[in-house]
C-alpha cells in the first residue's frame, strides 16, 4: 500500500512511520517541521527505500491534492500541537488543526483516497465528570486546541456520510514514549518527570498526586491506527490503556526503575486540571481488534533506556 502521512516526523508519527515502513509499504511523510523533527526518520531516510520525506504544511492544499493522488490512505498526524499556545494564538490554530484537517480531507476525497485514520484527543472531553470516559460521553473542550480536535472528528464523520470516504477519528489519552520532547507544551507529566530523575531531582507534582491519567504507549498508539486503517471500521474510537493510574502511583513507580530514593515535591495544584481521566476501550477492541500491549512499567523502561 502508499500510506501519506502527515505530521510523520513528529513524536507519534515517526513511530507509525517506522512500523508502516517495515511493514513493507510506500511512505510520504509530510512535515513542516514546526514541531517534528528530522533526526527523528533520519534513519528511516537512510536505510528505506520506500520512505520519501517532503518538508510542506498542510495548509498548502494544491500541494496535498497533488501528493495524496495514488495513495491508498492517509494518517493525519501533523497538528498545532500545544494546548497554552492555542490559547494564545487561537486564529493559527484554527488555521492548521481546522482548515488543515479540512484541507486533507478534501484533497484525500478528491485524490481518490481510500481511508483517513485522524488523530484526534481526549482533551474533547474537557473536564466532564466521569469515568471511565466512553465516545458517548458528553464532550467539554476548553482550549482552542480541543474545539479543533472535536471540530476534526465531525469534518470526518461528514466525509464518510456525505461523500462515502472512510474516515476514523482516534481519541488519543496520555501518550508516551521514545522522542517525547519534555521541554514541548504538550509534553505529559513522564517525560518531565524522566527529565528531572535524570538530573537527580525528584518528580515534581502539581496539587495531592491523586489525580488519575490513563497513559498509553506510543507503540500500542501505532497499533491501532494501523488496525484502524487495515480495517473497515469508521468513527470515533478512545485509544488508551484502559487503565487508571495515579500521578503518585506513577512518579513511585517511576523512582524505582531509576534508583531514585527521594520523596517528590509537591506544589500548588493546577486550575481547571482534569482530575480523573481514563479511557473504555471497548469499542476500538470490537471494531479492528484494538488490545493495549504494554504496561505502564514495560513501557516505562523501554522509554528510559532510549533516553539513557
Amino acid at each position: 500500500m502508499k500510506y501519506i502521512v502527515t505530521g510523520g516526523a513528529g513524536f507519534i508519527g515517526s513511530h507509525l512511520c517506522e512500523a508502516l515502513a517495515g511493514k513493507g509499504h510506500e511512505v510520504v511523510i509530510i512535515d513542516n517541521l514546526s514541531s517534528g523533527k528530522k533526526e527523528h526518520i533520519g534513519a528511516l531516510l537512510d536505510t528505506k527505500k520506500n520512505v520519501k520525506f517532503i518538508q510542506e504544511t498542510i495548509t498548502d492544499f494544491a500541494f496535498l491534492m497533488e501528493t495524496f493522488m495514488g495513495a491508498d490512505g492517509v494518517f493525519h498526524e501533523a497538528a498545532f500541537v500545544s494546548v497554552p499556545k492555542s490559547i494564545m494564538h487561537p486564529i493559527a490554530n484554527h488555521d492548521i488543526n481546522s482548515t488543515g484537517t479540512l484541507n486533507v480531507l478534501l484533497a484525500a476525497r478528491d485524490a481518490g483516497v481510500k481511508k483517513v485514520v485522524f488523530a484526534s484527543s481526549a482533551a474533547v472531553f474537557g473536564n466532564i465528570p466521569g469515568t471511565p470516559r466512553r465516545e458517548d460521553s458528553a464532550v467539554d473542550p476548553l482550549s482552542p486546541y480541543a474545539v479543533a480536535k472535536l471540530t476534526g472528528e465531525y469534518y470526518c464523520n461528514l466525509f464518510t456520510r456525505l461523500y462515502g470516504m472512510d474516515t476514523v477519528a482516534l481519541r488519543y489519552f496520555n501518550v508516551y514514549g521514545p522522542r517525547q520532547d519534555p521541554h514541548s507544551d504538550y509534553a505529559a507529566v513522564i517525560p518531565k518527570f524522566f527529565l528531572r530523575l535524570s538530573l537527580g531531582e525528584p518528580p515534581l507534582i502539581f496539587g495531592d498526586g491523586e489525580q488519575t491519567r490513563d497513559f498509553v504507549y506510543v507503540k500500542d498508539v501505532v497499533q491501532a491506527n494501523i488496525k484502524a486503517m487495515e480495517s473497515t471500521a469508521t468513527g470515533i474510537f478512545n485509544i488508551g490503556s484502559g487503565k487508571e493510574t495515579s500521578v503518585n502511583t506513577l512518579a513511585k513507580t517511576m523512582n524505582g526503575l531509576s534508583g531514585f530514593s527521594g520523596a517528590p515535591e509537591y506544589a500548588p495544584g493546577r486550575p481547571g486540571e482534569v482530575k480523573y481521566s481514563a479511557a473504555d476501550i471497548t469499542k476500538a477492541g470490537k471494531a479492528f481488534g484494538y488490545e493495549p500491549v504494554y504496561g505502564l512499567e514495560q513501557g516505562l523502561k523501554e522509554t528510559g533506556e532510549f533516553r539513557g
